[in-house]
Protein backbone atom coordinates (compact mmCIF):
# COMPACT_ATOMS: atom_id res chain seq x y z
CA UNK A 1 0.00 0.00 0.00
CA UNK A 2 2.82 2.25 0.72
CA UNK A 3 4.57 1.88 -2.77
CA UNK A 4 1.31 2.52 -4.74
CA UNK A 5 0.84 6.00 -2.56
CA UNK A 6 4.89 6.98 -3.35
CA UNK A 7 3.39 5.79 -7.31
CA UNK A 8 0.77 8.49 -7.26
CA UNK A 9 2.34 11.21 -4.97
CA UNK A 10 5.15 10.54 -8.19
CA UNK A 11 2.46 10.44 -11.13
CA UNK A 12 0.72 13.91 -9.60
CA UNK A 13 4.07 15.34 -9.51
CA UNK A 14 4.99 14.26 -13.32
CA UNK A 15 1.59 15.34 -14.18
CA UNK A 16 2.31 19.17 -13.08
CA UNK A 17 5.89 19.26 -14.01
CA UNK A 18 5.49 17.72 -17.33
CA UNK A 19 2.55 19.90 -18.42
CA UNK A 20 3.49 23.18 -17.09
CA UNK A 21 7.03 23.24 -16.63
CA UNK A 22 8.25 26.88 -16.23
CA UNK A 23 7.25 28.90 -13.88
CA UNK A 24 6.77 32.28 -15.12
CA UNK A 25 5.26 34.68 -12.47
CA UNK A 26 4.97 34.40 -8.63
CA UNK A 27 3.58 36.74 -6.03
CA UNK A 28 5.66 36.14 -2.39
CA UNK A 29 4.58 39.21 -0.86
CA UNK A 30 8.22 40.10 0.40
CA UNK A 31 8.36 43.54 1.34
CA UNK A 32 5.97 45.58 4.14
CA UNK A 33 3.85 46.52 1.12
CA UNK A 34 1.60 45.57 -1.71
CA UNK A 35 3.69 46.25 -4.75
CA UNK A 36 0.48 48.57 -6.80
CA UNK A 37 2.67 48.14 -10.19
CA UNK A 38 1.36 44.48 -10.22
CA UNK A 39 -2.13 45.00 -7.83
CA UNK A 40 -5.24 47.63 -7.16
CA UNK A 41 -7.20 48.08 -4.86
CA UNK A 42 -11.10 48.26 -5.30
CA UNK A 43 -12.69 50.38 -2.50
CA UNK A 44 -15.94 51.16 -1.10
CA UNK A 45 -19.30 49.31 -0.94
CA UNK A 46 -19.31 48.86 -5.12
CA UNK A 47 -22.00 52.02 -5.46
CA UNK A 48 -23.13 53.19 -7.31
CA UNK A 49 -22.18 51.17 -10.36
CA UNK A 50 -22.60 47.65 -8.46
CA UNK A 51 -23.53 48.48 -5.09
CA UNK A 52 -23.12 45.36 -2.71
CA UNK A 53 -20.52 44.22 -5.20
CA UNK A 54 -23.56 42.28 -7.43
CA UNK A 55 -23.89 39.68 -3.78
CA UNK A 56 -25.72 42.27 -1.72
CA UNK A 57 -22.11 42.11 0.17
CA UNK A 58 -22.08 44.19 3.78
CA UNK A 59 -18.28 44.70 3.79
CA UNK A 60 -16.85 48.39 3.29
CA UNK A 61 -13.75 47.42 1.43
CA UNK A 62 -10.68 50.00 2.40
CA UNK A 63 -6.39 50.03 1.80
CA UNK A 64 -6.60 49.65 5.63
CA UNK A 65 -7.45 46.04 6.33
CA UNK A 66 -4.79 44.64 5.09
CA UNK A 67 -1.06 44.05 5.58
CA UNK A 68 2.20 42.40 4.29
CA UNK A 69 4.41 40.91 6.62
CA UNK A 70 7.13 38.10 6.83
CA UNK A 71 5.90 37.00 2.93
CA UNK A 72 2.46 37.27 4.03
CA UNK A 73 -0.42 39.05 2.52
CA UNK A 74 -2.80 39.38 5.35
CA UNK A 75 -6.63 40.81 5.09
CA UNK A 76 -8.50 41.57 8.32
CA UNK A 77 -11.92 41.52 8.67
CA UNK A 78 -13.19 43.92 10.98
CA UNK A 79 -16.44 45.26 12.67
CA UNK A 80 -16.82 48.59 14.56
CA UNK A 81 -19.93 47.71 15.86
CA UNK A 82 -21.69 50.22 12.82
CA UNK A 83 -20.12 49.02 10.08
CA UNK A 84 -18.25 46.19 8.49
CA UNK A 85 -14.48 46.50 6.49
CA UNK A 86 -12.10 44.38 4.44
CA UNK A 87 -10.23 44.61 1.89
CA UNK A 88 -10.25 43.66 -1.93
CA UNK A 89 -7.45 43.84 -4.81
CA UNK A 90 -6.81 42.62 -8.32
CA UNK A 91 -4.52 42.73 -11.15
CA UNK A 92 -6.59 43.79 -13.69
CA UNK A 93 -4.45 45.57 -16.60
CA UNK A 94 -1.57 44.77 -14.89
CA UNK A 95 -1.04 40.75 -14.09
CA UNK A 96 -3.26 38.07 -16.53
CA UNK A 97 -3.08 34.72 -18.08
CA UNK A 98 -4.01 32.33 -20.27
CA UNK A 99 -3.41 28.87 -19.70
CA UNK A 100 -0.97 27.00 -17.38
CA UNK A 101 -1.60 25.77 -13.94
CA UNK A 102 -2.26 28.86 -11.32
CA UNK A 103 -1.80 28.74 -6.89
CA UNK A 104 -2.16 29.84 -4.24
CA UNK A 105 -1.22 29.14 -0.92
CA UNK A 106 -3.47 30.08 1.96
CA UNK A 107 -4.95 29.90 5.21
CA UNK A 108 -8.53 30.42 5.80
CA UNK A 109 -10.09 33.00 8.44
CA UNK A 110 -13.60 31.20 10.79
CA UNK A 111 -16.62 32.22 11.67
CA UNK A 112 -20.33 32.91 10.42
CA UNK A 113 -20.77 35.26 7.84
CA UNK A 114 -16.76 35.17 6.06
CA UNK A 115 -16.31 34.55 2.70
CA UNK A 116 -12.86 34.96 1.59
CA UNK A 117 -11.67 33.73 -2.02
CA UNK A 118 -9.42 33.40 -4.67
CA UNK A 119 -10.78 34.23 -7.74
CA UNK A 120 -9.72 35.31 -11.99
CA UNK A 121 -12.37 37.74 -13.94
CA UNK A 122 -11.90 37.44 -18.07
CA UNK A 123 -9.64 40.77 -18.77
CA UNK A 124 -12.26 41.41 -21.37
CA UNK A 125 -14.61 42.06 -18.58
CA UNK A 126 -14.71 45.97 -19.41
CA UNK A 127 -15.98 45.37 -22.92
CA UNK A 128 -18.29 42.53 -22.90
CA UNK A 129 -19.27 42.92 -18.74
CA UNK A 130 -20.01 39.90 -16.52
CA UNK A 131 -20.61 36.71 -16.86
CA UNK A 132 -19.77 36.86 -20.73
CA UNK A 133 -16.28 37.15 -19.60
CA UNK A 134 -16.32 34.33 -17.62
CA UNK A 135 -15.47 33.70 -13.81
CA UNK A 136 -12.62 31.17 -12.50
CA UNK A 137 -13.21 30.88 -8.72
CA UNK A 138 -10.10 28.38 -7.30
CA UNK A 139 -11.22 29.00 -4.10
CA UNK A 140 -14.45 30.12 -2.23
CA UNK A 141 -15.28 29.33 1.02
CA UNK A 142 -18.03 30.17 4.02
CA UNK A 143 -17.74 30.12 7.46
CA UNK A 144 -21.57 29.00 7.66
CA UNK A 145 -20.31 25.94 6.29
CA UNK A 146 -17.20 24.76 7.83
CA UNK A 147 -15.17 21.93 6.41
CA UNK A 148 -16.31 22.74 2.59
CA UNK A 149 -14.60 24.51 0.09
CA UNK A 150 -16.04 25.52 -3.21
CA UNK A 151 -14.32 25.80 -6.67
CA UNK A 152 -16.25 26.87 -9.57
CA UNK A 153 -16.57 28.75 -13.03
CA UNK A 154 -19.46 31.56 -13.90
CA UNK A 155 -20.45 31.61 -18.08
CA UNK A 156 -22.73 33.46 -20.27
CA UNK A 157 -24.56 29.89 -20.10
CA UNK A 158 -25.26 29.13 -17.25
CA UNK A 159 -26.24 33.03 -16.81
CA UNK A 160 -23.52 33.88 -14.45
CA UNK A 161 -25.11 31.57 -11.67
CA UNK A 162 -23.46 28.28 -9.85
CA UNK A 163 -24.62 25.38 -12.05
CA UNK A 164 -20.35 24.23 -12.92
CA UNK A 165 -19.30 23.92 -9.38
CA UNK A 166 -18.42 21.15 -7.12
CA UNK A 167 -18.28 21.23 -3.33
CA UNK A 168 -15.59 19.41 -1.49
CA UNK A 169 -15.66 18.32 2.34
CA UNK A 170 -12.23 18.56 3.70
CA UNK A 171 -11.88 18.06 7.57
CA UNK A 172 -10.42 21.15 9.25
CA UNK A 173 -9.52 22.74 6.54
CA UNK A 174 -9.61 25.71 8.52
CA UNK A 175 -6.16 24.67 10.05
CA UNK A 176 -2.93 25.73 8.64
CA UNK A 177 -1.95 26.72 5.25
CA UNK A 178 -3.58 24.39 1.82
CA UNK A 179 -2.81 24.78 -1.87
CA UNK A 180 -5.46 25.83 -4.07
CA UNK A 181 -5.24 25.86 -7.64
CA UNK A 182 -5.97 24.87 -11.40
CA UNK A 183 -4.68 23.07 -14.80
CA UNK A 184 -5.83 24.97 -17.01
CA UNK A 185 -5.53 24.26 -21.02
CA UNK A 186 -7.38 24.81 -24.34
CA UNK A 187 -9.66 21.92 -23.22
CA UNK A 188 -10.10 21.94 -19.79
CA UNK A 189 -9.87 23.25 -15.97
CA UNK A 190 -9.24 20.76 -13.54
CA UNK A 191 -9.25 22.24 -9.74
CA UNK A 192 -6.85 20.95 -6.85
CA UNK A 193 -7.01 21.37 -3.29
CA UNK A 194 -3.06 20.42 -2.18
CA UNK A 195 -2.57 18.33 -5.32
CA UNK A 196 -5.82 16.83 -5.20
CA UNK A 197 -8.02 16.40 -7.71
CA UNK A 198 -11.43 17.78 -7.08
CA UNK A 199 -13.06 18.89 -10.17
CA UNK A 200 -12.83 18.99 -13.68
CA UNK A 201 -15.00 21.31 -16.00
CA UNK A 202 -14.44 20.03 -19.65
CA UNK A 203 -17.31 20.59 -22.18
CA UNK A 204 -17.67 19.43 -25.80
CA UNK A 205 -19.13 22.61 -27.09
CA UNK A 206 -16.95 25.50 -26.89
CA UNK A 207 -18.85 28.42 -28.02
CA UNK A 208 -17.89 31.54 -26.35
CA UNK A 209 -21.03 31.58 -23.80
CA UNK A 210 -20.24 28.21 -22.95
CA UNK A 211 -16.22 28.55 -22.86
CA UNK A 212 -15.20 32.03 -22.31
CA UNK A 213 -11.62 30.51 -21.27
CA UNK A 214 -9.90 31.11 -24.15
CA UNK A 215 -8.74 34.19 -23.07
CA UNK A 216 -6.47 35.97 -20.37
CA UNK A 217 -8.08 36.07 -17.00
CA UNK A 218 -6.81 38.73 -14.12
CA UNK A 219 -6.43 37.79 -10.57
CA UNK A 220 -8.95 38.92 -8.01
CA UNK A 221 -8.27 38.13 -3.87
CA UNK A 222 -10.76 39.27 -0.96
CA UNK A 223 -12.79 39.09 1.77
CA UNK A 224 -16.14 39.40 1.88
CA UNK A 225 -18.66 39.73 4.47
CA UNK A 226 -22.21 38.40 4.25
CA UNK A 227 -24.08 38.35 1.10
CA UNK A 228 -26.10 35.86 -1.09
CA UNK A 229 -23.59 33.43 -0.53
CA UNK A 230 -21.50 33.93 2.53
CA UNK A 231 -24.72 35.41 4.74
CA UNK A 232 -27.07 36.62 5.22
CA UNK A 233 -25.82 35.40 8.93
CA UNK A 234 -23.29 37.41 10.27
CA UNK A 235 -22.03 36.32 13.48
CA UNK A 236 -20.51 40.04 15.18
CA UNK A 237 -18.47 38.27 17.75
CA UNK A 238 -15.90 36.85 15.31
CA UNK A 239 -14.39 40.18 14.16
CA UNK A 240 -11.24 40.32 13.73
CA UNK A 241 -10.71 37.48 11.59
CA UNK A 242 -7.65 36.84 8.64
CA UNK A 243 -7.14 35.79 5.40
CA UNK A 244 -3.76 35.29 5.07
CA UNK A 245 -2.22 34.25 1.69
CA UNK A 246 1.58 33.23 1.79
CA UNK A 247 1.70 32.93 -2.61
CA UNK A 248 0.38 32.77 -5.81
CA UNK A 249 2.51 30.69 -8.10
CA UNK A 250 2.17 30.25 -12.30
CA UNK A 251 3.54 28.07 -14.55
CA UNK A 252 3.47 27.78 -18.42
Amino acid sequence: MKNIWILLLISNWCFSQNDFKKLVWEENFDGNELNEQTWNFELGDGCPNICGWGNNEAQFYTKENHKVKNGLLVISAKYDGTKYTSTRITTKDKKQFQYGRIEARAKLPKGSGLWPAFWMLGANISEVGWPKCGEIDILEYVGKEPNYVFTSLHTQASHGNTINTKKTKIDAIEEGFHIYGIDWTKDKIAFYIDSNLVYTFQPQNKDENIWPYNQPFYFIINLAIGGNFGGPAIDNEIFPQEFSVDYIKVYQ
